[in-house]
């Protein structure tokens, strides 16, 4: 029998509230504007607040399992925050972030462990996979507002790239976490619902699904045909690719900026 749920279970990790003081105030050092270095504020900012949302889509699936059925994740940490106590940090923290400094893509996450024999019914355990990437959705949604509500006045331009990148990212985690395939989230919201033998099929296959979704991203069809699908959803937020596009190079500061297409940012 679990433990029941102690105060100290929920209590905000440090770790957590010290990533949000990073977040804080590297984001007013964008909007405040830093000159040559508005491009490493950027690249702090957006990398603070990309750990910020993958804590928080963890968090999703962990309290959506709570309320499920299973008070287990109380006493492993996952309602603090606190990204250490992940099952598989390098898989929810350490390789999102270098992908994301690699080349801009917001590599979906997922490393708690749910005690899925707890739970009951399928309704439930679809809403538990789902959970994580509707947290991105809805991250990516408030990182928006400011576009979507046309309250872009005041904002500083450079923030406002920062604001269109951290968004793309939320939104190429949430599309390919709902893939339905093996290993990844969307695959965990429609197994519930397939029979005993087509699930023990597939299992032996969920270690390399993450791997086959980006192998396949490498063809240029496949490619063009994700990233306009993002885009789209982009502009249905008020966010045009320009900006998402110039808050990605402010992001790798380290290159050459194409100031031609973004204009200077110092």
């Amino acid at each position: 029998m679990a433990t029941p749920i102690r105060r100290s279970d929920r209590r905000v990790s440090p770790v957590f509230l010290g990533i949000l003081a990073v977040m804080a105030v590297t984001g007013w050092a964008v909007w405040d504007g830093y000159g040559a270095s508005a491009g490493f504020a950027v690249f702090l900012f957006v990398t603070s607040a990309w750990v910020v949302s993958l804590c928080l889509h963890e968090y999703a699936h962990a309290r959506t399992a709570l309320h499920g059925g299973d008070i287990s994740v109380g006493a492993k940490g996952y309602l603090t925050l606190n990204p250490l106590k992940y099952t598989h940090a390098l898989l929810s923290i350490v390789l999102p972030v270098v992908f994301v400094i690699m080349g801009g893509i917001g590599l979906p996450g997922g490393a708690v462990f749910i005690e899925r024999n707890r739970i009951r019914g399928r309704w439930k355990h679809s809403l538990i996979s789902a959970a994580g990437p509707l947290a991105n959705a809805l991250f990516a949604v408030v990182c928006t507002a400011p576009f979507w509500l046309h309250a872009l006045d005041g904002v500083p331009l450079v923030f406002r790239y920062a604001l269109g990148f951290l968004a793309l990212l939320q939104i190429t985690a949430a599309i390919l976490n709902f893939l339905p395939v093996p290993g990844l989230d969307g695959y965990g919201v429609i197994e519930p619902w397939l029979s005993y033998g087509v699930k023990r099929q597939i299992e032996p296959y969920a270690p390399y699904g993450l791997f086959a979704v980006f192998v396949v991203l490498w063809i240029p069809e496949v490619n063009d045909v994700f990233f306009g699908a993002v885009h789209h959803l982009m502009q249905a937020l008020g966010v045009s690719e320009l900006e998402s596009y110039c808050g990605r190079e402010l992001y790798q500061f380290w290159r050459s900026p194409d100031e031609y297409v973004c204009g200077p940012v110092g």
